[in-house]
């Protein structure tokens, strides 16, 4: 495969763009590779600039659901545009939008939209700090919630992929109202919120962890994580920044039957287009300003581009048996890496919820964040290259998420699965 034109690129951005990437996992550095530059992409098919094409599983990271330039959303943005790409003003479609997310999402009676997943959390957490009057955070070990300074602390995502361990630049004073307890582990979780109740202000979490790789919760730890946060006068914060729209139409929090406080959303709402939203219960949502103290603002929260993307892309997301269909999909595509790994005799765990679903390196299962550091990174940046080879696009490290779109056929995913047999012998020969 000729990646040329990738490598000059790659060369020149190194020179004006720390790192040559904009997002540190992009860089590939994990895989042992650089990176391909992406040109295009249709359906569930992305380009590069040398004019390979690979089957995508990385979907922007998750929102494009739909696959890649879905032709209503494509059209929904394109005639927003002509109307005007920016306001800062107050719109009707973000009325209609914010409506549609209300009407989704189990626990939300108001929502605000914001530009990004990280802005979500940031003014969740902001906004539970000023609803209860306290100042300290729980979150969990391996839980990513975007790159604000409460969230870095053992964090997911690139900070793990780079192991980083949490960041220069943070200050202690924040670090010390931030606790990082493991996920997953019900004892740690109660004695941490008894302890120390009167201090905390939320315990923010991935319902489903999606940024040490895809880890479920366990069978009673998010029930027993909201009785204890009503117990205590805790505010309870689920990222479905992954999750939302993903997992069901009202995300993990109907998936699992458990309702949070505050929910934060992100880019799958826009269709892919920069959004993110934080939503609630109206007496938490009712302390931001301009009704209450609690301070948020932003030129481009509710751009009209990315509003008109959000409606057209959750209209689609009604069709009838749209999740059934999906689900199904996922199921066929990990029940054939699963005989693949069984094939080759190498150790892999899947974990799978819905369709996002990630193959760890190794023979343990994958509970937390301990667990998931188990997992044999060199294996994966070999199977990676070997894949990237075939045309196969994954995510550049072994402790992010495979996501399934509608746009995926069962011929693709038959190809991918074949890949990933080739694959799996050869490292299984090495």
């Amino acid at each position: 495969m000729n990646t040329s034109i990738s490598e000059k690129m790659f060369e020149m951005a190194k020179k004006v763009i720390p790192g040559g990437v904009n997002s540190p996992v992009r860089a590939c550095r994990s895989v042992g590779c650089d990176p391909v530059f992406i040109q295009k992409a249709k359906g569930s098919t992305v380009y590069d600039v040398d004019g390979n094409e690979y089957v995508d599983f990385v979907s922007s990271w998750g929102p494009m659901i739909h696959g890649h330039a879905q032709p209503e959303i494509v059209e929904a943005i394109t005639e927003a545009a002509k109307d005007g790409t920016s306001f800062g003003a107050p719109t009707t479609k973000e009325m209609a939008l914010a409506s549609m997310v209300v009407e989704a999402v189990p626990s939300l009676e108001k929502v605000r939209f914001v530009n990004s997943g990280t802005e979500a959390t940031m003014s969740a957490v902001r906004l539970a700090r000023g609803f209860t009057g306290r100042d300290v955070i729980v979150k969990f070990d391996g839980c990513y919630h975007g790159h604000a300074d409460s969230f870095l602390i053992k964090a997911g995502s690139g900070v793990i992929t780079l192991g980083i361990p949490g960041s220069p630049g943070v200050p202690q004073d924040i670090v010390k109202n931030t606790i990082s307890i493991p996920y997953n582990n019900e004892e740690v979780l109660e004695q941490t919120l008894r302890e120390k109740g009167d201090t905390i202000a939320c315990v923010i979490v991935e319902p489903v962890a999606g940024n040490m790789g895809c880890v479920p919760p366990g069978a009673t730890f998010l029930q027993k994580l909201r009785d204890l946060t009503s117990e205590l006068g805790i505010v309870l914060i689920f990222d479905e920044v992954i999750t939302g729209f993903r997992l069901s139409y009202g995300g993990a929090q109907e998936h699992f039957g458990i309702m949070p406080d505050l929910t934060c959303l992100g880019k799958i709402i826009g269709g892919g287009l920069p959004v993110g939203a934080y939503g609630g219960k109206a007496e938490i949502m009712d302390q931001i300003a301009p009704d209450g103290p609690v301070y948020q603002a932003g030129t481009l929260s509710g751009n009209p581009l990315a509003m008109a993307a959000g409606i057209a892309n959750l209209k689609l997301l009604q069709k009838p048996d749209f999740y059934k269909e999906l689900n199904e999909k996922a199921e066929f595509f990990a029940d054939g890496l699963n005989k693949a790994a069984e094939k080759a005799g190498i150790p892999v765990t899947l974990n799978r919820v819905g369709s996002l679903m990630t193959g760890f390196f190794t023979k343990a299962k994958v509970t937390d964040f301990e667990s998931a550091m188990e997992a044999d990174v060199d294996c994966y940046g070999r199977h990676y290259r070997q894949m990237l080879s075939k045309g196969i696009y994954l995510a550049p490290s072994q402790f992010e998420v495979l996501f399934i779109s509608a746009a995926h056929s069962i011929d693709e995913l038959k190809k991918a699965i074949e890949m990933t047999e080739w694959s799996f012998k050869k490292l299984a020969e090495d």
